[in-house]
């Protein structure tokens, strides 16, 4: 174990610390690897970046403060939003590493609020840090940390493996730009498990790509398990897309709590995106005050607002960029005080949502609901307090699903068939 304050770190808040620590962990890398503990105090850092066989250590008490100096943050090559390009590097940062770890009962505040304020006035000249980002990585724990004030993504795995992420608390202001929790991206095997998540965006999303990546960079995100979280605000509870060109599969989300996000579950993509969706298991949930609960939508606009292709409910040539949702199960949920639509379910003409099923269910409509698009699609008109939507499915199996308090027909179905 290598204590920090043995390599000149100062722990005041207001010295760098970053050079300190980098020093540490290159030196425990020249010997085969260790712990690097960092003691309370406080800790001005900018990037750092982990060696094979390191275990970063934040002991209780101790606070990794986001330097404010923009040049802290060097210029690197990773994937930001699912495209590969020019981008500052995290705060806590990896490339082709094997068994790393972020562990402890302290905190890591990136101290965001000047990258937002640059993102808003579009001052950047490059995109913003995430807060965790470890790419092509192996063997990566993340464990009883506190995470905070992300100036972006918070822990957002690329290209790894076998990813455990287990006690920890993430919380981002609720108008914070795009600061979703955790993002596992073209990863094998991730367990996310026993978190707090409070965030200005997403609160858990499965992604794989976009389109416009390089086709070698296109691979799944596979052997997800989501289970004992809270969700808490945020744009999602647990979402899968919209980045998902490399494709999604053997998901599965399980004795998780929502509370006032916008959506539960959610998956989003749009056509000219590609990939699959595929075999995702979710179960034992309760939500309360989210405003729609389900929803799956293939017309998903956001950087397509306006696209004809896009938006256009007649049937297109099918291709490569037709995405595909298929064998998509929930069972055993609750949802309490929904706002928009028990669930809203929306796949395209030429390529229907396929094979999904809803067993024990239960969704009740707030008396006051307010009033707004289920999901974000051109041409889609504002629910409130709407019953179950669903458009272009074929295999819908629905199984003691009830639905109370909603305004008009409990099931609102158009061309969904049943097998």
């Amino acid at each position: 174990m290598i204590n920090v304050r043995d390599f000149g770190a100062r722990g005041d808040g207001v010295a760098l610390d970053s050079p300190a620590i980098q020093r540490a962990i290159d030196a425990a890398s020249q010997i085969g690897g260790g712990t690097i503990f960092i003691p309370a105090g406080k800790y001005a850092t900018g990037s750092i970046f982990l060696r094979d066989n390191i275990t970063l250590f934040v002991d209780a008490g101790a606070i990794l403060l986001g330097s404010q100096n923009i040049s802290d943050y060097p210029i690197v090559t990773m994937r930001w939003e699912g495209e590969t390009k020019q981008t500052h590097a995290p705060l806590i940062a990896g490339d082709g590493l094997k068994n790393i770890a972020v562990v402890g009962r302290g905190v890591i505040d990136g101290r965001g609020e000047r990258w937002w304020q640059m993102h808003r006035a579009k001052t950047l000249d490059a995109p913003r840090p995430r807060l965790i980002s470890f790419s092509n990585c192996a063997n990566v724990l993340i464990e009883g940390v506190t995470l905070t004030n992300s100036p972006a993504w918070t822990i957002n795995p690329v290209h790894c493996e076998n990813v455990t992420v287990d006690k920890i608390t993430i919380h981002n202001p609720a108008d914070s730009p795009n600061t979703d929790g955790i993002n596992p991206d073209s990863c094998r095997n991730v367990h996310i498990s026993n978190c707090h998540i409070d965030v200005g965006d997403d609160c858990v999303t499965i992604k794989s790509g976009i389109e416009t990546e390089s086709k070698e960079l296109l691979v799944p995100c596979e052997n997800i398990t989501i289970t004992n979280c809270t969700m808490v605000h945020g744009h999602g509870g647990v979402v899968i897309g919209s980045e998902m060109s490399g494709g999604v599969r053997n998901v599965v989300i399980s004795n998780c709590v929502f509370v006032g996000t916008d959506r539960g579950i959610r998956l989003k993509s749009r056509r000219g995106r590609g990939g699959i969706v595929e075999d995702i298991r979710v179960s034992n949930i309760v939500m309360t005050d989210v405003l729609c609960p389900f929803t799956m939508n293939l017309y998903y606009h956001i950087n397509a607002r306006g696209n004809k292709y896009v938006s256009s409910k007649e049937p297109q040539p099918i291709t490569d960029g037709t995405p595909i949702f298929r064998r998509i199960h929930y069972s055993h949920m609750t949802a309490r005080n929904s706002h928009y639509a028990a669930a809203f379910l929306y796949g395209l003409p030429e390529m229907p949502i396929e094979d999904v099923a809803f067993d024990d269910v239960s969704i009740a409509m707030a008396a006051d609901a307010r009033a707004g698009a289920p999901d974000m699609a051109d041409d889609i008109p504002a629910m409130q307090r709407a019953g179950f939507f669903a458009r272009n499915v074929r295999g819908l199996r629905l199984r003691d699903v009830r639905i109370e308090n909603q305004v008009g027909e409990e099931f609102l179905l158009t061309d969904v068939t049943r097998h």
